[in-house]
């Protein structure tokens, strides 16, 4: 039996997963898998932005399976914004025996989401971020959740975020509980 843990993110670009998911991963020595990370690798090898979608989250899979049997921890950085892109996610969990734990970034703030969105760039290289015009067409596809996960409101100061994600991601509970599918 495994165990690893898989530490799924989601939410829409500019909502603070890259940067949740970043401190989690210096703080815990656990692997970060940043969907956008790969994606720009095959970009930058020759794939167009419509083929990397689904062959992105295909390579952090296995990518992720690997550290899992290991033992590892693994964070998993995507926008996930349907149900196949989650269902990938815990065919993956079912199949390494591990625990899951789900985390959702919301920004309700409309305005903030679009600032944000509009001022940041990227620290990967040939890595363009989507324009707000994008977000807002991911944003129509975005099935709610409605699994068991945190959902961390990222308009509050991002200390408050953090503490809030550290407390649901310490490993006190058995495997049972910290399944996010549950």
């Amino acid at each position: 039996m495994s165990s690893g843990i898989l530490i799924e993110f989601g939410g829409l670009p500019g909502t603070g997963k890259s940067t949740l998911a970043a401190r989690l991963a210096e703080e815990t020595g656990a692997v970060w898998l940043r969907i956008d990370e790969i994606e720009g690798a095959m970009r930058r090898n020759g794939l167009t932005a419509d083929q990397t979608g689904v062959a992105a989250y295909s390579v952090a899979h296995d990518v992720a399976a690997n550290h899992l049997r290991r033992g590892l921890t693994v964070i998993a950085d995507a926008v996930n914004p349907v149900r196949e892109a989650r269902e990938g996610w815990r065919g993956l969990v079912a199949s390494s025996d591990c625990g899951h734990l789900v985390i959702e970034t919301v920004c309700p703030d409309g305005a903030e989401h679009r600032r944000r969105v509009e001022t940041r760039v990227s620290d990967l290289p040939g890595w363009v971020y989507p324009t707000w015009a994008e977000v807002q067409q991911t944003a129509l596809i975005y099935e709610p959740r409605t699994d068991h996960r945190l959902t961390l409101d990222t308009t509050r100061p991002a200390e408050v975020s953090y503490r809030e994600l550290k407390a649901f991601v310490r490993p006190t509970t058995g495997p049972a509980e910290r399944d996010g599918n549950g």
